[in-house]
């Protein structure tokens, strides 16, 4: 962020974005439809979202998806129109790939 590269920092923010996601636990719905409003926890922290923990395959596995998905839309793009789009998606693509490399899990 302090060297101003926009396209690594658009990459990093949403693949922590989808590794958040990745580490959510889902909810039933069911059951929070079910509970009255008498019975709902109250105080500090019951509105903490259980959260699993990754290995670091399914880390990898995430960020290689990540940089998947922004070639798959560059690849879609090809009207000249949208070519400065599709180059931002490769670069990304290419920050994230880099992360892989440098980690040795690639």
């Amino acid at each position: 962020m302090r060297a101003r590269d926009k396209v690594t920092v658009r990459a990093l923010r949403a693949t922590l974005a989808a590794l958040d996601n990745a580490e959510a636990v889902p909810v039933d719905d069911a059951a929070s439809r079910d509970s009255a409003l008498e019975n709902a926890p109250v105080g500090v922290g019951v509105t903490e979202a259980a959260r699993r923990e990754l290995s670091e395959r399914r880390v990898v596995d995430v960020v290689r998806a990540e940089a998947a998905e922004r070639l798959e839309a560059a690849a879609q793009l090809t009207a000249p129109a949208h070519a400065d789009r599709a180059a931002q998606l490769r670069a990304e693509a290419a920050v994230l790939q880099r992360f892989l490399d440098d980690s040795g899990t690639a």
